[in-house]
């Protein structure tokens, strides 16, 4: 099947290549030709484990190209998918201008009948804004479906939650539209996995719904980590003894430093203007998010509890990303977390396998170093803010005698306190 994908960011480039995958003629368009021009030569702008071979290989085999011209992009597929970014606005909700402009374009090139897709993340009622859209800029009534299939891709696992996904929800309106999307998706459907279609409205809400259930789970654990500390429990305990619980499960129950990323934040606060623009009362979401930006700042506490006086002291950081595997720090708990220790006076060094470029242009005045050794060199407390793999295996009595003072705040509990305090740290987690 010929398909557009519009956008050449997190989610367009990966739905481009993956789309590319399942054996589709697939034209990618963006605006900027640098990045155009790099695509083509087989450079990927953004990590994502896999992502890069997995484009070499589709381009070897002629399914996958990029352009800048919309005209042809346009005319190319039969199915368009709008991939593009909806940022958070000054007043929390999403920002449709990209969504809508695209849209605009579509209207304007389109040369017969189109089912354009909405990918990116978007309020309920988009579809119906997009559909508008394209019918106000065309030259002559022409055909057109927009379909609702938002994406649930964590970034790290694109690939895999593409390709294998727990579902696949797709929002339509019309027989023909529903045949075109099985058609896209039936290299996936083969192997039994879900593909559910349902109303378009309800397609779109389930995405921020999804979105604001696990970041609810995040930041109902975070907040119940405090009792632990209080009392003496462990939360790593209550969240195991709850998660055996069928109905409740495991996943998203892991107390840390707070969530973020260009999801959860954005989504939360985006879900919570559309309820209230519809009447809806918002308590719940309006907590969680209270909770999360709490959380981003809970470890300067547990730290000044061993160092008073942070001035002139030298704070070693291990993490910058929100989450592993990724270069991402869009809302990262390190951004809050690194500034307020400047602003305490402290000197921060930090660490992160794969962000520290992404770092360099988001903060000011941050040593980085070329190890997880380097950056503790003398100083005179830890903190771990992202769970890399690679920070788990480290020779922690190696990284005590580099020190020059054993505080080791663990953000996202990934050591035992027993042993660290059997090495020698001062040591201190979260709900624990």
């Amino acid at each position: 099947m010929k398909i557009t994908v519009v956008g050449v960011g997190y989610v367009g480039l990966v739905v481009a290549v993956c789309l590319a995958e399942l054996g589709n003629d697939v034209l990618g368009i963006g605006r900027s030709k640098e990045k155009i021009d790099g695509l083509n030569q087989g450079r990927v702008p953004i990590y994502e484990p896999g992502l890069e071979e997995m484009l070499h290989r589709n381009q070897k085999e002629g399914r996958i190209r990029f352009t800048t011209d919309m005209k042809l992009a346009v005319e190319h597929g039969k199915v368009i998918f709008i991939g593009v970014g909806t940022p958070m606005g000054e007043d929390h909700r999403a920002d449709l201008s990209q969504v809508l402009d695209v849209a605009e374009k579509i209207g304007c090139y389109m040369d017969g009948y189109k089912v354009v897709v909405d990918k990116s993340t978007v309020p309920v009622g988009t579809a119906d804004k997009v559909a508008a859209a394209i019918r106000q800029n065309q030259k002559a009534p022409t055909e057109f479906d927009v379909v609702s299939n938002p994406e649930f891709l964590r970034e790290g696992e694109a690939i895999n939650d593409f390709l294998i996904p727990d579902r696949i929800v797709v929002g339509v309106s019309s027989d023909r539209a529903r045949k075109a999307m099985e058609q896209v998706y039936k290299g996936i459907a083969r192997t039994d996995r879900p593909l559910m279609f349902t109303d378009v409205k309800s397609a779109e809400i389930i995405k921020y719904a999804s979105n604001a259930m696990l970041a609810t789970r995040i930041s109902f654990m975070n907040e119940l980590s405090c009792l632990c500390e209080k009392v003496g429990g462990d939360i790593k305990e209550v969240a195991k003894g709850i998660g055996l619980d069928a109905r409740i499960g495991p996943r998203f129950l892991q107390a840390g430093v707070g969530y973020g990323g260009s999801c959860f934040p954005k989504d939360v606060q985006a879900l919570v203007m559309t309820m209230k623009g519809h009447g809806c009362g918002t308590s719940i979401l309006e907590a969680v998010e209270a909770v999360n930006q709490q959380q981003k700042r809970s470890l300067i506490p547990k730290l000044r509890r061993f160092l008073p006086a942070l001035a002139g002291k030298a704070v070693a950081v291990w993490g910058l990303a929100f989450k592993p595997k990724t270069d991402d720090m869009r809302e990262a708990p390190s951004i809050v977390l690194i500034r307020e220790l400047q602003k305490l006076g402290a000197n921060v060094r930090a660490f992160d396998p794969v962000a520290e470029e992404t770092a360099k242009l988001i903060l000011d005045g941050v040593e980085y170093t070329s190890s997880p050794y380097d950056t503790v060199k003398g100083a005179d407390a830890l903190l771990v803010v992202t769970e890399w793999n690679e920070f788990r295996s480290l020779d922690m009595r190696k990284v005590k005698s580099l020190m020059g003072s054993p505080i080791l705040i663990d953000g996202r509990n990934i050591y035992d306190p027993k042993e660290m305090a059997a090495i020698g740290f001062s040591y201190a987690g979260v709900g624990r």
